[in-house]
């Protein structure tokens, strides 16, 4: 049987982006056929899947979540086991998520515990996500398996390994992308006034969207409207015709993003007037806060502070993105930092988390996982 440390190294090697994870998919279940199938169901889903683990005298299901696609970054780690897919890249530590999720799996096989697990194995977290439609296939076509409560964690490059952060209530924002197409008459640069200029157009609007937070919102509230690129024209004598902005909304309540959305709306129609054209809004992908169950959240606190192992920190909570947000929506639950003490933060190309948060956190995890079977009430 592999390593878990060669899991993950072969696991880096195969990013795959969200709804193409069909090599990943196939390595996991390999992985897990090698495993004692007595008391397991797997089912398919898409890339995805999930495994079933019947307890031993259940009275509950306890879920755990791994996400498993990678992103479309170009690796610049240098690592002998870096990325075969070139342009994609595990960097937000995808790999270090399934790799702990395979040691938590074995260990629960090899040793059962009273209640039964489900481990989601979800596809697309960085996009289009997976999460919304993997929750309501296994409520409308599997709800014997559909969990209880619900766990999941997030590496955590700015702390080092053994500390685990979280926080109940709010812990990661609502997030959306957000796309806007320009549309005008392109010309020469000769006849502006035959033309329709939509850099001029994105320019302006580009500024006014910048007033949403400042002037929109109220002040004790927290939103970010990030216009991270702006593309127009062609060559420098012909008047931009089409101009494309794009960027991301991320608020900490679901009523501020509704605000912030009409805002967007009403400057898109008022740019329309004043430069004569026509704009279109693509909100792309959009994730619901991640928001913890505080009872739960309070007593994993309380049993990671009085593991030796370990350091418990109540963190703030973060403008992050994270589709986990949709299963805590409908399931008690919480998810979790843990960190991995790399230099270079979640999405970066020189991510390199420290290998040893596996050997960590699974039995830390399996530790929990015993503790909330035996003793947790749901």
């Amino acid at each position: 049987m592999k390593t878990l440390q060669q899991i993950r190294r072969e696991l880096h090697q195969i990013p795959e982006i969200g709804f193409q994870e069909n090599k990943t998919q196939a390595y996991l279940l390999e992985e897990i056929y090698l495993l004692n199938q007595e008391r397991l169901t797997i089912v398919k889903w898409k890339t995805g899947f999930v495994v079933h683990v019947q307890g031993l005298n259940a009275s509950k299901t306890i879920g755990w979540r791994t996400d498993i696609d990678g992103l479309p970054i170009k690796e610049q780690t240098s690592l002998s086991f870096e990325s075969n897919h070139e342009g994609f890249m595990h960097a937000c530590g995808h790999d270090i998520h399934m790799t702990v999720a395979l040691g938590l799996l074995r260990k629960i096989i090899e040793s059962p515990i009273k209640d039964s697990m489900l481990f989601l194995f979800q596809p697309a977290e960085e996009g289009p996500g997976g999460a919304l439609p993997m929750r309501e296939w296994l409520k409308s076509e599997h709800a014997d398996l559909f969990p209880d409560v619900i766990l999941a964690f997030h590496i955590a490059p700015e702390y080092p390994v053994g500390t685990v952060a979280t926080r109940p209530g709010l812990l990661f924002a609502n997030t959306s992308e957000l796309f806007i197409d320009l549309h005008g008459v392109e010309g020469h640069a000769a006849y502006p006034h035959r033309t329709k200029d939509m850099s001029v157009a994105a320019a302006s609007l580009l500024l006014q969207l910048q007033t949403i937070v400042s002037r929109a919102i109220n002040p004790l509230d927290s939103a970010v409207v990030t216009i991270g690129k702006m593309t127009s024209g062609t060559v420098q004598n012909i008047i931009s015709g089409h101009a494309r902005l794009e960027g991301t909304i991320r608020t900490m309540d679901a009523e501020t993003m509704a605000t912030v959305k009409s805002r967007i709306e009403a400057l898109c129609k008022a740019s329309e007037i004043a430069f004569e054209c026509k704009v279109d809004i693509d909100y792309g992908s959009g994730y619901y806060q991640v928001f913890n169950t505080e009872e739960m959240t309070n007593d994993f606190l309380s049993f990671a502070d009085q593991d030796p192992s370990t350091v418990a920190i109540q963190c703030d909570a973060a403008m992050t993105g994270e589709d986990f947000g949709y299963f805590l929506q409908e399931i008690p639950g919480l998810l979790f930092w843990a960190g991995v003490d790399s230099p270079y933060g979640l999405h970066h190309a020189k991510l390199n988390p420290d290998e040893t948060v596996i050997d960590y956190l699974v039995p830390f995890a399996e530790s929990y996982i015993r503790k909330l079977s035996n003793h947790g009430n749901v």
